[in-house]
């Protein structure tokens, strides 16, 4: 008898083959040849969308496995937070013991921290092996760990934080932000950091305002940066509503001061990310007075606070002579991420000017290939031939399907070519 149809979609990560199973009647518990839920194994595979249409279609993410374990506490093993997300239930429906049981997993896999609790999970005195992944799922990144034929990910604090919201419990933003600024990676693209921020910023309301502006004043550079990322968030999370952000003005004026007094490098980087989201005529001439700054993650944020003249729906945009001449200058910048912001913003300018098709010409042999596909994009939407020679430059590109659209531009013009030499085209 050969294996159950559904156990094989979950193995291969099929998303849309489990989903087509399910609705076709598939038994959402089935099992493989090892007795093992298919839950289970995609729990152990950490395929969280998979593992949220099993639930979905009737898995029991609390059932009791024969090793006193449930799909749940072993989500909360994996340190994936989409996977524990996935596997929530109603909050209401989970009973005390169950609770308690869940928030005690992950508090302890928080306090020890993964590598302690690999170790004693493995007895392995092995060096443990960590490799940066990103989660494609919900565009996160993580450290998987590895020992001793154990594989987890790092995102224990970020589930212990989506537990206490879940169950209801509050926790202040001082004590969130300590949280966050204890992380061994305190980055904003990690998986932890970035459930932390959005925590606090989906509270929306003045008490979360107030205690994360407060943060400015911590002497602790990377506290103030906790701030300003909520601050931006909660406006952010305010904007996706259909009623104006209580936030919007306060947030302006308190980034505008900020950006003129903060010392540290990645503070400001962040103030002038903030104050992308405003459109005020102090925000460009203060951007531009940062074109020098000796910080490469602070010139790169230059081109989000460039006035904006008049854009299109693909996203293309024409800017102020002072933003173009200041694009110009970035990408002639000494450092590569410099360079690759400054490539992407002269890639959508609508502004007619002959030297951003040579200046982009210049960049398609950049170190940076992402860099060289910008160029390649933007010269190739301007009609200028150096496209053609450009995409030769750019080499094999990883996830060619996130980019296919961009990567076929050179073929657009081509065809843009042909249709304008045709017989009986007409000038």
């Amino acid at each position: 008898m050969g294996e159950d149809p559904l156990i094989t979609a979950v193995r291969s990560g099929d998303e849309d083959a489990v989903r087509v199973l399910l609705e076709d009647g598939a038994d959402p518990n089935a099992v493989d040849e090892r007795g093992t839920l298919a839950l289970c194994l995609a729990v152990s595979a950490f395929h969280s969308t998979i593992a949220g249409y099993l639930v979905g279609g009737g898995a029991d993410p609390d059932r009791r496995l024969p090793d006193g374990t449930t799909p749940l506490l072993r989500a909360i093993d994996s340190g994936s937070i989409g996977l524990v997300f996935c596997l929530l239930g109603d909050a209401a429906l989970t009973s005390e013991a169950t609770r308690v049981e869940l928030l005690a997993r992950a508090r302890q896999w928080h306090e020890m921290g993964p590598v302690a609790m690999l170790r004693q999970r493995t007895g392995a005195s092995d060096e443990v092996e960590r490799v940066r992944i990103r989660d494609r799922e919900w565009f996160t990144d993580y450290h998987e760990l590895r020992l001793g034929g154990l594989t987890v990910r790092d995102g224990h604090t970020g589930i212990l934080t989506v537990l206490e919201k879940h169950f209801g419990l509050h926790l202040g933003v001082d004590e969130l932000a300590a949280r966050a600024c204890a992380l061994e990676y305190p980055d904003y693209d990690h998986a932890v950091w970035s459930e932390i921020v959005h925590t606090l910023a989906r509270r929306q309301d003045d008490e979360t305002w107030e205690a994360a502006a407060a943060l400015r004043g911590h002497p602790d550079p990377l506290h103030r940066r906790f701030g300003a990322e909520v601050l931006v968030c909660l406006h952010l999370e305010a904007d996706l509503t259909n009623v104006p952000s209580p936030f919007e003005q306060r947030m302006l004026e308190l980034f505008l001061d900020w950006a003129k007094q903060e010392q540290h490098s990645d503070v400001l980087a962040e103030t002038l990310v903030g104050l992308s989201h405003h459109e005020d005529p102090r925000i460009e001439p203060l951007g531009l007075s940062y074109l020098a700054h000796p910080a490469p993650r602070v010139r790169a944020r230059v081109l989000s606070t460039l006035r904006v003249v008049n854009s299109e729906r693909s996203g293309r945009k024409t800017f102020t002579s002072e933003g173009l001449n200041a694009l110009l200058a970035l990408a002639r910048d000494t450092d590569s991420s410099v360079r690759h912001v400054a490539g992407y913003g002269l890639a959508y300018s609508l502004n007619p000017e002959p030297a951003i098709e040579d200046t982009l010409a210049d960049l398609l042999d950049d170190e940076n290939q992402q860099t060289r596909i910008w160029a390649v994009y933007g010269l190739a939407e301007r009609d200028d031939p150096r496209c053609i020679d450009g995409a030769d430059r750019v080499g094999p590109v990883d996830e060619y399907e996130s980019w296919s659209w961009i990567l076929g531009a050179p073929s657009r013009y081509e065809q843009r070519q042909r249709e304008r030499e045709a017989p009986g085209m007409t000038e």
